[in-house]
Formats: C-alpha cells, structure tokens, sequence
C-alpha cells in the first residue's frame, strides 16, 4: 500500500487598478480545467488557463477561453423570465417576473399532480456529474416522483454500468504521467481532454508507449506505437482476445487475481474460444496486432484511458466489462502508472453520496415506480449509476401514458430536442405536455415549445465544488462575476418552487434543506478538513490518500472484489461474463439487405462546441460551420460523392433524416460515415432551429435495441444509406 500526498501551490493573485485574477475551475465539460479570471468591476474580461492547478497543470480549451465568457455576456443571452403567449411552437412570449413564472410553474406542476399523482412530473438535465443533476434529482424527489432523465444513457452510461458491475470506479484516475502504457479505446483526448492530451504528449516523450483502439484515425493515433483498427462495434471481440492472450502468456497478476478478483476461473473459460484470429474475424484486426496489444498492456504499468467511441449502443456495457476486466487481471489498478481508483478526503461528499443518501432517498416502493426500473433494474433501479429513468420510456409514456401518464416535464440546462435520438418524436411528446418548464442560458430548439423558459445563470456567475479524480483534488468555480441579468441558479429555481408548492402539501422542504449554494457547498465539505476559504483562495485543495488500500476500501459489489464474474448482473439474469454483441448493423443485415449498405459511426468531438452548446457564438461556427461527416474518398466515389457536397443520411427505423457537408478522409473507414452530434441553427426558423434538417438524431432511432444493463440506444454502428441533398448554406 501506498500513501501519496501531493504538495499545495497557491496560483499568485494580482490585485491592480481594481482588476483581479482569481482562481477558479471551468466547468463548460467534463475536463474541469483549472482557470484563471480577470475581473474588474464584477465583469469578467479574461478567462485563462491555471499552470498551478494540480489536474491541469496549465491545460486548457477554446471553449474555456471563449465560450464560456460569451455565454454570459453575448446579446442573445436569456436575462428575463418568458412566459408563452402564442401556441406551442409559435415563439411568441412575453416577459415576467419571477414571481409570475414561478407562481405559474407551481400552479401547473400542482394541477397535474393532483389530477394524475406525482408520478406524472418529470425533469431532465444532464446528470449529477454537475450540482445541477443532483438539484433536479432532489426537487423531483421533493415533489415526490422518483422520475428524472439524464443524457447519459447517450453519453458515458455504459462506461459507468460497466465499472459498477465490475466493482471499479476508476474513470478520471488514469495515471498517465507515471504509465508504461496508455490504452486508449475510442477515445479522442486531443479534442475531448485537453488535460488527458497533454498528459499523453510528456508521457510519449519520456518513453511510455501509445496503444490506440479506434476505427477513426484521431490525433492520437499520430504519436502511437500500435493502432488497432475495429470495424464500428466490434471492440469486445479485441478486448477478450487480448485477455486470452494475457492469461495464455502469464502476463496477468497472480497475486492480485488470487487475492481481490472474482470470477477469474470463469472468466477464463468464457475467453478460451476467442482467439485472436477469431477475434480479426469478428473486428478485421489482424491476430498479429492483436497479440502485439496484448503484451504491450501486458508488460504494464498501463493505464485504460477510455471513450464515447464505445459507449452509447447496445452492446456498450459488455464492450466496458471486457477492457475493465482486462484491467483486472492485468492489477492495474490503484497503482503507479496504472488507473487509480476514485479517492475523496475523509468526510467529503460528492454529488453521488447526497444522491444515494437514504436521508435524501424516496420510499422504496416508491422508487420501484421509477419508469425504466423493471425493465433496466441496473440502470434506474437501486444498483443503477444514478437511479435514473430510461428516457425511451418516458418519451412513449408523454405520448401514450404507458405504463402511467406523464404530463409534466421541468428541463435545464439540457436541450433534449437535439441530444435525444429521434428529434421529431421527442418533440411530438413535449407539445403533447400538459406543463413544459425549461430553464437555459439561451432560445434552443426545446425552450422554443416551453409554456415558461426560466433564465439560468452560466459557470462563471456559480459557485461549484467537486472532486477532480485528475490531480486528485478538491477544486472550486468561483462567481467571478455578477450576474448579467435576472437569473437564476438551479438551487434557487427548486427553492422558489418548492416554497410555493410545500404550503399545498405538494412538495416537502427536506429533500432540499439548503438556503443557499453556499450552505450547500459548506455541506459538502463538512468534516473533509478542507473550507471554502481554502478553495477561495487558491482554487483548489490537494489532500493525502493511498493506493491499494483494498482491505479498508472494498471494491464496489457484493463481493467486495473486482468482480469478473459480476453477481449483481446474475441476480437480475443478464450475462454476468463479457461476451461479444455484434454490432446492430451485423444483427440487421439480413432485415436491412441492401437498403442500407454502409454504417454509421456519431458522436465524433469538435473543438469548437459542447455537445448541442455554442452553436450561436460566431467564432465557434467561423471554425466550425457546418455539420460534417466524414466519407472514405473509396466510398464517396462509389456512390458520387464530391468533396464539400451535401448528402442524406437515412438509418433504418428512424421517422426522419438528417442533411450533412461531405469530407473526404481516408481517417475513416471505407463504408463508414463518421459525424458528430448537437447540430442546430440559431438563425433558421423557429421553434426546429435547423433540429429535424442538420442534426444527427433526428435520423436515428430511440427505440428498437437498447442495452440490457444501461438501456442504451444504438447510436453508432448503425445501417445507414445515403442520398444526395439540395445545398443549403448554413454557414
């Protein structure tokens, strides 16, 4: 076992001519770099990198540079409440107080939970990850319905149903700085992480080796040592033989196997059959590579850095549960060089801990209404990652009240019309709505159908406190700035309805007993030994904690143990071992034949935006302007394809399409279309803003094949056929 303490350094502020810099955290996505604000006057001039922060170390994106600081400041930002005044869809709205918004936000979640009980309110954000997942989780709760839908089923959920069921929690703990080996499996740092990217450029440099696992030919792969290739889908299958390898050469840990994995045995017979020609079979990597990879993981300390490229489908949570039990056996784990597992100072609580809390938990009969919970046990049951709904379910149940009517929806800081797959479907449920509520910083594609749109505040008006697994350390966002407008955060929108619903008996206070964000964040922090002035003053708080510590920390699971052969999937009867799922457009070819002859990857990264967010800052569509997918110039030929043209994308099941700019790169693979995902158009016509013509979803499906564990919809490796499209200029 050992004890690591990493040394504070305080980032120096300068205080001249009423201009400051403070340190701070951005929070615009999943990296939490550490920043540095200039303010003056209450506004904040200048968003900059923080070298001092120990995650960072000075890493930083264009979105933290300019988004952030436009998203606050830019004219077309939300700064009064709007109440509708025309038909849904008709963007005709009217400003209000907040008193007159919350008051008729309270009056229409009372009427329908008087006329349909509780179970018919719903609200949608992201996920606990960010303060705000977990306030939307506990004002649900306060209004007694266990119901919430968060975007992870698309985003970063089978990564989680996969490590839970595994026993690990080890995303964000990669120690790349100390790897022999980083593994990087669909996985695009160099657009996704910028602290993940310059961490693996120092470690190329001191000599650690790169093993890239990725169909698309990202940045990474031009400083690899090895790059494996796999058809869309088909990572399982590189993942088992590589632990057949592993196991067949001796290059696994006897000791940790014997004394902290459970299942090796039957693990171990599940991989007999998959060897690596069986595996070039099924994934077009050839037996060779795959053996290289093998013993390049093998020989460790080696680090898996993980993505989205195997994520959202299907077959996502087995395709996790292979790589992190090839982490398992090979030990590599909570050591040097290795993935750590995630560490909190004693008395800390993290979004996760209030989340499952049972002082903050509804009845049990109660949760076991949770739409998705009998279906998806470990996605929105007890054992799920964040006890959420299965959103699929929730949409058909706006629209044909099964398996219960759900009549009103409260959404933030979430643009669902975009994110969810099958654009024109969720858009017919949330005019089916009897109250739709959104709160955002801008007009988007689902704040155009709300009956109220409720103006939040933006990341540099918030103060946040979190853990950052990175360094690892306590790291802090400051309100740098005074507020641009009359907004709101998302604790003080619960708190104002919560204060008018309780009165009615429609809303218990206790769910959410903090005043303010301040006294919910010195929450957080009570009994950790760290205090807000700490964070205050330096932006963040490093604190001791130790590697390997197995017997005091148990890995998550019934056995305590990383579970190869996972018990809480047997207990519900899914396939406790990894195993191979082909891709859905393997499982389709025969339905499908010829109709739809290629197959499509999304969810490919751009620098410029965050998921559906940006798309109105100039200088994010002056980089990126269009919506891209990426052709094989093999491919285009066939099907005459010209560089800079438009194309259809169709996929089977789907009730609509999506129009995208051709680009011509062998760094795709022939017969697959790579693209990104949360296109729409602020200029084009409201309420759609572009949603049903530019963006991905609204040529996928949401129903059709989910996975078992996650609920996940296929949103890659999908059939898919192309047609030429008209040029519309959207630039």
């Amino acid at each position: 076992m050992q004890m690591m303490m990493l040394e504070k350094k305080r980032p120096s502020a300068i205080a001249a001519n009423n201009t400051c810099v403070v340190p701070s955290t951005c929070w615009e996505c999943g990296a939490i770099c550490g920043s540095l604000l200039t303010v003056k006057d209450g506004k904040v001039l200048k968003i900059a990198p923080n070298p001092a922060h120990p995650a960072s170390k000075g890493a930083f994106c264009v979105k933290g540079i300019r988004a952030a600081h436009e998203w606050t400041y830019q004219s077309s930002r939300l700064r009064n409440p709007l109440r509708r005044v025309g038909p849904r869809g008709s963007g005709k709205f009217e400003t209000v107080s907040w008193d007159s918004a919350l008051d008729q936000m309270a009056e229409g979640f009372a009427g329908v939970r008087t006329e349909y009980g509780p179970l018919a309110l719903v609200g949608a954000v992201s996920g606990a990850f960010f303060s705000r997942g977990l306030v939307m989780a506990l004002l649900m709760r306060a209004l007694g319905s266990p119901n919430w839908m968060i975007n992870q089923d698309l985003c970063g959920g089978c990564r989680a149903v996969g490590e839970k069921m595994t026993g690990l929690d080890i995303t964000g703990g990669e120690d790349i700085e100390h790897t022999a080996c980083a593994m990087i499996v669909g996985r695009n740092p160099a657009v996704a992480d910028p602290i993940q990217w310059m961490a693996l450029k120092r470690a190329k440099t001191r000599g650690a080796r790169i093993l890239v696992i990725d169909p698309f030919r990202t940045s990474a792969v031009d400083i690899a040592d090895l790059w494996l290739r796999p058809r869309p889908g088909t990572d399982t299958a590189v993942a088992m033989a590589m632990i057949k390898v592993c196991i067949d050469e001796g290059l696994y840990d006897r000791s940790f196997v014997r004394k902290w994995c459970h299942g090796f045995e039957e693990l171990a017979q599940r991989v007999c059959s998959c060897k690596p020609a069986w595996a070039e079979e099924h994934s077009g990597v050839a037996a060779a590579d795959i053996i290289a990879a093998a013993r390049m993981y093998g020989e460790g300390p080696s680090c898996f850095v993980s993505g989205h490229g195997i994520d959202a489908s299907s077959n996502g949570v087995q395709t996790f549960r292979a790589y992190n039990c090839l982490v398992g056996i090979s030990g590599n784990v909570d050591r040097i060089g290795g993935n750590r597992r995630g560490k909190k100072p004693p008395g800390f609580k993290t979004y996760f801990d209030v989340l499952f809390d049972p002082a903050f938990r509804l009845s049990p009969d109660v949760e076991a209404e949770r739409i998705g919970a009998k279906e998806f046990p470990l996605w929105s049951g007890p054992l799920g990652y964040q006890m959420a709904c299965h959103n699929p379910s929730v949409i058909d149940a706006m629209l044909t009240g099964r398996p219960y009517p759900v009549r009103a929806l409260f959404a933030s800081g979430v643009n669902i019309a975009v994110t969810y797959p099958d654009t024109p479907r969720t858009i017919e449920a949330l005019k089916n709505l009897d109250v739709f509520v959104v709160a955002a910083q801008t007009m988007t594609p689902t704040a155009a159908w709300a009956d109220l749109v409720l103006p939040k505040t933006t990341t540099i008006e918030e103060e946040q406190v979190h853990i950052h697994q990175g360094a690892p350390c306590v790291t802090y966002t400051r309100p740098g700035a005074e507020r641009d407008g009359d907004v709101k955060s998302d604790l003080e929108i619960a708190l104002g309805l919560i204060e008018r619903l309780a009165p009615r008996g429609a809303a218990e206070a206790r769910f959410i007993p903090w005043a303010e964000q301040t006294e919910f964040n010195t929450y957080l922090l009570e009994g950790s030994g760290i205090s807000l002035d700490d964070l205050r003053r330096d932006g963040f708080a490093t604190f001791p904690y130790r590697l390997g510590n197995f017997e005091e920390k148990p890995f998550v699971g019934p056995t305590g143990k990383v579970e190869l052969y996972s018990e809480s999937m047997a207990s519900v009867g899914l396939d406790p071992l990894p195993a191979h799922v082909p891709p859905s457009y393997v499982l389709d070819r025969v339905a499908v034949n010829d109709a739809f002859p290629l197959v499509l990857q999304t969810g490919l990264r751009e620098k410029t935006y965050h998921h559906s967010r940006f798309r109105e800052q100039a200088w994010a569509r002056k980089v990126s302007p269009d919506p891209v997918v990426y052709i094989h110039p093999d491919t285009a030929e066939r099907y005459g394809v010209a560089e800079g043209s438009w194309i259809t994308v169709l996929t089977p099941g789907a009730s609509g399409s999506c129009r995208l700019k051709a680009k011509l790169t062998t760094d795709t693979m022939t017969g697959v279309l790579t693209t990104g995902v949360g296109w729409w158009l602020p200029e084009a016509p409201a309420p759609h803003f572009g949603a049903r013509d530019v963006n991905i979803n609204a040529a996928l499906s949401y129903s059709g094949r989910w996975d078992p564990a996650s609920g996940s919809a296929d949103t890659r490796g999908i059939a898919c056929r192309i047609e030429t499209a008209p040029h519309v200029e959207v630039g």
